[in-house]
């Protein structure tokens, strides 16, 4: 060996521990040690990693898409905006201020291939967040997929075959929490039946149906909850498809292969590891003895994860990071239990749209993850561990009591259509909070910890996320009735669209399978909006018990601050000669209820009578409302970036009603920028994510209403 001396630009020598020393390198004639020779083990093939994307316009999402997969992302998450999702036209009155703000907006076919230029869906693993217009989708997906293959040549046939990926397609948690349903339970699971029995044939490596825990934690399910709600989701889609007689039964082992589920990874990562073991322990024995399925490859349970985005805070948001990175490794970590696809929120999420340099980030913690760490060199890490082992059996026995409680009653359908699973979620979720609130629950940044240095990543919060150009939905509008208009002057594609719609509806009024009649509707360039209307007019549309007036609140105790509010607002409604009434709307097609749930589930446990009518609503409807119901204070809930098309609508409503002095405040994700144009506009305050102290909200509209109705102030009543 002999010392060697390497000159650095910077300093003139270049070493180690002492100032220009470099420790000996080797001769290229040295024998390398058995140390560095050792052979590493073999590695795992990482899971598929992707980034929950869409906004604007199908061509701003293509070029989205495309840089995504240059820089290692191995499979597309496709977000919709909710229009798309809940079967509206970006025409439609109910899609205004929605066209494009928390997805792409896909009309028909000529979207869809727009979506997708040169990205070759033969090769592609593509996740689609859709679920009430899920067969519709998958329709346009598979004609755009088998055009692609003519064009190159290629047998449309044989590509469908590869075609692989999952389109959610679970209305029961939707009815539950995200609100994107359009009809009643049974024709949805009908859509669903018809899917699963149509891809098993046809497109054999598709996913048809990913069973959503997702959201079910979002709106407060407990890990139980969690397997139990969505493990009695899969009981009651298998079941359908067995019953249908569609499906051999040497065949079905072939169905429950291709039913997945999608789930959520929260920050307590040692309970959110041991769910996923209960999920797979779970699964693998409700298959084997229910539905007799021999062939373990088959019981596998295959899932994918979007780890925690109601985690994440807009105060602190750089805290974020550190929580993604937990929720990820409590997915990955353990191999018996490992997610097959993993997309990681970005780190600005709560904030607003993320651009795409923080898509970027959260695609690099999942790179460094899998390729520069060794876990994929290792067995499961937690086999055989005794606090695991008992923390798995209470989850697995604590979720097979509830599935048979659910069972009790006919399965999830009826829990559904009875209230009952949304009601244990609305009270699981006021716990939450109120853990939050007490302090309990310790969320750092916000209720602890609170103190910080001004944050250079928001210092210009404009910059800080992406917006969307303000013409999207004028262009949007533009484009679909242009498109209309031009298939519908040729006479031949005039007839083959109104010909699609009346077969699609003739056979919604039988047995017979839909998803042929729904790809005949794609093939002729009938939009999203005609296919779910055809479908309304023969299914009807559903409104899902809100949860509210069943769930378990703090009415006859609580905190001090809540009493005190409460006896405030008893007061204020003794001196204005009357209970104190609050309205809480949800305009627009934001189905994310959970926020407006527990602010009404808290304004009834503080004395209000509250008036809620769930979600979907038109800001006329909310006005007729107000003034029907004579309230003292109007809350809009607003998350999906609507508010500043909405809520002036709601304003001027009610002036024209001649109710204008009725206070209006609003609550959602919304920049300080738009904060204060909303407050110019007149509304009485604004609530974002940070405001986590219901009891303090509370005690704000007692105050807004006082001012508003010319009352002494707290203060003047204290005393």
């Amino acid at each position: 060996m002999r010392r060697v001396w390497r000159h650095s630009p910077r300093t003139g020598l270049r070493g180690g521990g002492r100032r220009g020393y470099v420790a000996p390198m080797a001769d290229s004639t040295d024998a390398p040690t058995p140390a560095a020779e050792a052979v590493r083990p073999e590695r795992d093939r990482p899971w598929v990693m992707r980034t929950y994307a869409g906004h604007s316009s199908a061509a701003a999402s293509n070029e989205l898409y495309r840089r995504n997969l240059a820089k290692g992302q191995t499979g597309l998450s496709v977000a919709f905006d909710l229009p798309t999702q809940t079967g509206y036209d970006p025409d439609h009155v109910l899609s205004r201020g929605e066209v494009g703000k928390v997805g792409v907006p896909i009309s028909h076919i000529g979207d869809m291939r727009r979506l997708f230029d040169q990205i070759p869906l033969g090769e592609m693993n593509t996740s689609m967040t859709i679920n009430a217009v899920a067969m519709y989708l998958l329709a346009l997906y598979q004609v755009a997929a088998e055009e692609q293959a003519e064009a190159a040549g290629e047998d449309p046939v044989e590509v469908r075959a590869r075609l692989a990926g999952t389109t959610q397609n679970d209305i029961i948690k939707e009815y539950l929490s995200r609100g994107t349903y359009v009809f009643p339970p049974g024709p949805s699971m009908r859509l669903i039946t018809d899917m699963v029995t149509y891809t098993v044939g046809e497109i054999p490596k598709w996913n048809p149906t990913n069973i959503c825990s997702y959201h079910l934690q979002e709106a407060g399910a407990t890990p139980v909850q969690e397997i139990a709600y969505s493990m009695s989701t899969a009981i009651a889609v298998l079941d359908a498809v067995r019953d249908s007689g569609r499906v051999a039964e040497e065949d079905f082992g072939k169905v429950v292969a291709r039913i997945s589920f999608f789930v959520n990874a929260g920050v307590r990562f040692v309970e959110e590891m041991c769910k996923m073991r209960a999920f797979v322990e779970l699964w693998d024995e409700i298959t084997r003895e229910r539905y007799g399925v021999t062939d373990a490859k088959q019981r596998r349970f295959r899932y994918g994860v979007q780890v925690n985005s109601l985690g994440l805070t807009e105060a602190q948001p750089e805290n974020n990071v550190q929580r993604i990175v937990l929720e990820m490794l409590a997915v990955t970590l353990s191999k018996d239990a490992r997610a097959r696809a993993v997309q990681l929120p970005a780190w600005n999420e709560a904030l607003g749209l993320p651009r795409p340099w923080d898509q970027q980030w959260a695609l690099r913690l999942q790179q460094v993850l899998a390729f520069e760490s060794d876990l994929l060199e290792y067995d499961d890490l937690f086999t055989g561990s005794p606090v695991v082992e008992r923390k798995v059996a209470e989850l697995v026995e604590g979720a097979k009591a509830e599935i048979e409680r659910i069972q009790e009653m006919g399965g999830a359908v009826p829990a559904v259509e009875s209230g009952y699973m949304k009601s244990a979620l609305v009270a699981s979720h006021a716990l939450r909070r109120q853990r939050i609130e007490a302090g309990e629950d310790i969320v750092v940044g916000v209720n602890k910890f609170e103190t910080t240095e001004p944050n250079p990543l928001t210092a210009d919060l404009d910059t800080a996320i992406q917006t969307v150009d303000a013409d999207v939905e004028a262009k949007a509008i533009e484009a679909v009735r242009a498109w209309r208009t031009e298939r519908d002057a040729d006479p031949e594609q005039a007839e083959a669209a109104r010909s699609a719609l009346a077969t699609l509806q003739e056979t919604a009024k039988t047995d017979d399978n839909l998803m042929e009649a729904s790809l005949a509707c794609a093939r002729a360039g009938v939009t999203v909006g005609e296919w779910a209307q055809a479908l309304r007019e023969v299914f009807g549309e559903f409104r899902a018990p809100t949860g509210v007036s069943g769930s378990v609140g703090v009415a006859d105790g609580g905190s001090s601050d809540l009493v005190e509010v409460r006896e405030r607002v008893k007061a204020t409604g003794e001196e204005l000669g009357g209970q104190l009434r609050v309205l809480v709307g949800k305009p627009g097609l934001d189905g994310h209820s959970n926020g407006a749930e527990q602010i009404a589930v808290r304004a009834r446990d503080a004395g209000f009578e509250v008036v809620y009518q769930g979600i979907r609503l038109t800001p006329d409807q909310i006005v007729t409302a107000a003034v029907a119901e004579d309230v003292d204070l109007v809350g809009v809930s607003i998350l999906s970036g609507s508010h500043m098309e909405l809520v002036p609508d709601v304003l001027e409503g009610l002036k024209a009603e001649g109710a204008g002095d009725i206070p209006v405040v609003v609550g959602g994700i919304i920049p300080e920028s738009d904060a204060a144009k909303l407050r110019e506009l007149g509304v009485a305050a604004v609530f974002t994510p940070k405001d986590f102290g219901l009891n303090e909200i509370m005690g704000s509209f007692v105050d807004i209403i006082r001012e508003r109705r010319g009352l002494a102030d707290r203060e003047t009543v204290d005393a």
